[in-house]
């Protein structure tokens, strides 16, 4: 069982019935100082325990009666499983090799950051051109948002790993060659050929041409989204470096598990119910309503920062400080009704989906740029991990049905199946 999705949250009920006992039971560890509750706001007599909390006395008691379970919940925000230095989350902020993320959100760009993670050399970026420099014609054609979707990502992948060999080269260096060309490869998707600029302006003068304060806001998305330690997908792109697959088919992997709606699939519910609100009161009805009906609302609330997403609190900022109109004034009212109805703040997923409202762009660009970013975290695990030379094969807990007994020795006429 895994309480409550990512709420940042559990109710007393929820607390007690994931840890399976009652009420008094948790109440008591209250008291003993085992676990901590706190009011909930405008409801001054109920409590609500930290998500985070609880999972960790669940991992404690399980541990204390069996240690060999310690793995399960290891896999659940529990303790670490694998050792990494390139992303800690820690006392709510981010840090990528030691930096802090919204220090370098303030000016660096995706490439500074893949250069940081990767341990390469930007420039590095200029020369490489081992794939077809355009987009085939029925590309060229699509839609903007139809490009933009994430399996047209992984076949632009597929294509370019076709014509790319060297990408088999697992060397740390090539490897980094690999992930610029990757990076490329999605620039294609927007500006339908490769240029010697950032991403976050090729984006820009392609979606928004004339409004070249977006550049600053899809920049500083880009850096703030590019790793975030060993989420589902990184764990994932680990998983296939390990075997040896080669960095487009890492990414191919990432971008498969993005496409989950317990992933990347927040960052579109937040969008989808974002673009559907029309005024702060419209907000609170449907919250309210989704509530009663026992629905999630994506885009608020995260375990790993109790106290609020770095992340989306930076990238909100960016945005209302950039204009006045109606679709910011919209976004931060609706912004503050959800944090009022749910005693929660906004995560990235909601600021993407802000971003891609307030600018006006492309109904598929939050999650591309989510995608594009977090490719550069998955090349960096890859790299991590190749040079580790380990293969992630955990065992599995049986708990199935015990296999039959087995006949032994010359009694083989009885065997089942033999004649």
């Amino acid at each position: 069982m895994y309480p409550g999705d990512m709420k940042t949250y559990l109710t007393a009920k929820e607390a007690a019935e994931f840890l399976g006992v009652s009420r008094e039971t948790l109440y008591a560890y209250v008291s003993r100082g085992q676990l901590q509750s706190e009011s909930v706001p405008g409801l001054s007599r109920e409590r609500r325990y930290l998500r985070a909390d609880v999972l960790e006395l669940k991992r404690r008691n399980n541990v204390r009666r069996d240690p060999s379970i310690a793995a399960d919940l290891g896999l659940q925000l529990g303790p670490p499983v694998l050792s990494s230095g390139i992303t800690l989350i820690q006392d709510g902020r981010l840090f990528y090799r030691g930096r802090d993320v919204l220090q370098l959100a303030q000016n660096a760009s995706l490439e500074d950051v893949a250069a940081l993670l990767w341990g390469g050399d930007r420039a590095v970026r200029v020369s490489t051109d081992r794939t077809r420099r355009t987009l085939p014609q029925s590309q060229r054609d699509a839609k903007t948002d139809d490009l933009l979707a994430l399996e047209q990502m992984q076949l632009k992948l597929v294509r370019g790993s076709l014509h790319d060999p060297s990408g088999y080269d697992l060397r740390a260096t090539s490897v980094q060659r690999t992930g610029w060309q990757i990076l490329a490869l999605f620039g294609q998707m927007v500006s339908r050929g490769i240029g010697a600029s950032d991403l976050h302006e090729v984006f820009q003068s392609s979606w928004v041409p004339h409004d070249s304060s977006a550049a600053d806001i899809i920049r500083a998305a880009l850096v703030l989204c590019a790793d975030h330690e060993l989420n589902v997908s990184a764990f994932a792109a680990r998983c296939t470096a390990s075997a040896g697959a080669s960095p487009y088919d890492v990414v191919l992997t990432g971008l498969a598990t993005l496409k989950g709606r317990r992933h990347g699939g927040q960052t579109e519910a937040a969008a989808a119910l974002l673009s559907s609100l029309t005024s702060a009161k419209v907000a609170k009805a449907i919250f309210y309503e989704r509530l009663r009906r026992g629905e999630a609302i994506p885009g608020f609330g995260h375990p790993l920062y109790p106290k609020g997403d770095c992340r989306a609190s930076f990238l909100l900022d960016l945005l209302y400080a950039r204009d006045n109109t109606p679709r910011t004034r919209l976004i931060r009212s609706v912004t503050e009704t959800g944090e009022d109805v749910l005693g929660e703040r906004p995560n990235v997923d909601w600021a993407l989906a802000a971003i891609g409202h307030g600018l006006a762009l492309p109904t598929e660009a939050p999650l591309f740029l989510f995608a594009v970013s977090r490719t550069v975290g998955w090349i960096a695990h890859a790299i991590e991990q190749y040079e580790s030379g380990n293969l992630i094969r955990p065992r599995a807990r049986y708990v199935g049905p015990h296999p039959e007994p087995t006949y032994q020795g010359s009694d083989r006429a009885r065997q089942p199946g033999i004649r």
